[in-house]
Protein backbone atom coordinates (compact mmCIF):
# COMPACT_ATOMS: atom_id res chain seq x y z
CA UNK A 1 0.00 0.00 0.00
CA UNK A 2 1.07 3.56 -1.05
CA UNK A 3 -1.74 5.88 0.04
CA UNK A 4 0.21 7.71 2.72
CA UNK A 5 -3.22 8.20 4.89
CA UNK A 6 -5.16 4.91 4.50
CA UNK A 7 -4.28 2.45 7.60
CA UNK A 8 -2.29 -0.32 5.71
CA UNK A 9 0.32 2.20 4.27
CA UNK A 10 3.52 0.65 4.34
CA UNK A 11 2.20 -3.24 4.01
CA UNK A 12 2.02 -5.65 1.41
CA UNK A 13 -0.95 -7.18 0.70
CA UNK A 14 -1.94 -10.15 -1.60
CA UNK A 15 -4.65 -9.15 -4.37
CA UNK A 16 -6.97 -11.97 -4.77
CA UNK A 17 -8.05 -10.13 -8.14
CA UNK A 18 -8.74 -7.32 -10.38
CA UNK A 19 -12.02 -5.49 -11.21
CA UNK A 20 -13.82 -2.22 -12.75
CA UNK A 21 -16.23 -0.24 -10.61
CA UNK A 22 -17.33 2.75 -11.76
CA UNK A 23 -14.95 2.72 -14.87
CA UNK A 24 -11.67 2.53 -12.34
CA UNK A 25 -9.48 -0.32 -11.83
CA UNK A 26 -10.14 -2.14 -8.64
CA UNK A 27 -7.86 -4.29 -6.52
CA UNK A 28 -9.55 -7.30 -4.11
CA UNK A 29 -6.57 -7.94 -1.31
CA UNK A 30 -6.33 -10.08 1.52
CA UNK A 31 -5.85 -7.84 4.58
CA UNK A 32 -4.88 -11.06 7.00
CA UNK A 33 -7.41 -13.27 8.86
CA UNK A 34 -8.72 -13.99 5.88
CA UNK A 35 -10.54 -10.40 5.67
CA UNK A 36 -10.57 -8.36 2.14
CA UNK A 37 -10.80 -4.55 1.15
CA UNK A 38 -11.61 -3.01 -2.04
CA UNK A 39 -8.95 -0.49 -3.15
CA UNK A 40 -8.47 1.81 -6.12
CA UNK A 41 -4.77 1.19 -8.21
CA UNK A 42 -4.01 4.63 -7.53
CA UNK A 43 -3.22 3.54 -3.45
CA UNK A 44 -1.18 0.72 -4.37
CA UNK A 45 2.37 0.69 -5.98
CA UNK A 46 1.21 -0.89 -9.35
CA UNK A 47 -0.69 2.44 -10.02
CA UNK A 48 1.01 5.98 -11.38
CA UNK A 49 3.15 7.28 -9.00
CA UNK A 50 2.43 10.08 -6.36
CA UNK A 51 2.73 13.28 -7.57
CA UNK A 52 4.91 14.86 -4.93
CA UNK A 53 2.59 18.35 -4.55
CA UNK A 54 2.49 20.10 -1.71
CA UNK A 55 0.39 23.37 -0.46
CA UNK A 56 2.07 26.36 -0.09
CA UNK A 57 1.44 28.29 3.11
CA UNK A 58 -0.25 31.10 1.45
CA UNK A 59 -2.98 28.56 -0.32
CA UNK A 60 -3.35 27.47 3.52
CA UNK A 61 -4.03 30.90 4.87
CA UNK A 62 -6.44 31.89 1.77
CA UNK A 63 -8.26 28.62 2.63
CA UNK A 64 -8.59 29.25 5.82
CA UNK A 65 -10.34 32.60 5.67
CA UNK A 66 -12.56 31.10 3.00
CA UNK A 67 -13.48 28.15 5.60
CA UNK A 68 -14.23 31.41 8.72
CA UNK A 69 -16.36 33.41 5.80
CA UNK A 70 -18.34 30.43 5.21
CA UNK A 71 -18.78 29.22 8.83
CA UNK A 72 -19.79 32.90 9.72
CA UNK A 73 -22.38 32.50 6.87
CA UNK A 74 -23.85 29.82 8.03
CA UNK A 75 -24.08 30.66 11.79
CA UNK A 76 -25.84 34.20 10.06
CA UNK A 77 -27.98 31.80 8.20
CA UNK A 78 -29.09 29.63 11.05
CA UNK A 79 -29.82 32.44 13.19
CA UNK A 80 -32.17 34.07 10.74
CA UNK A 81 -29.71 36.21 9.54
CA UNK A 82 -30.10 37.28 5.73
CA UNK A 83 -27.89 36.06 2.97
Amino acid sequence: MTHPFHPLAGRRVEVLYSMKRGGRRMFVVDTGAGARMTLPVEWTDRGPAALDARVSQEALVELRALLDALGTHCADQAEGGES
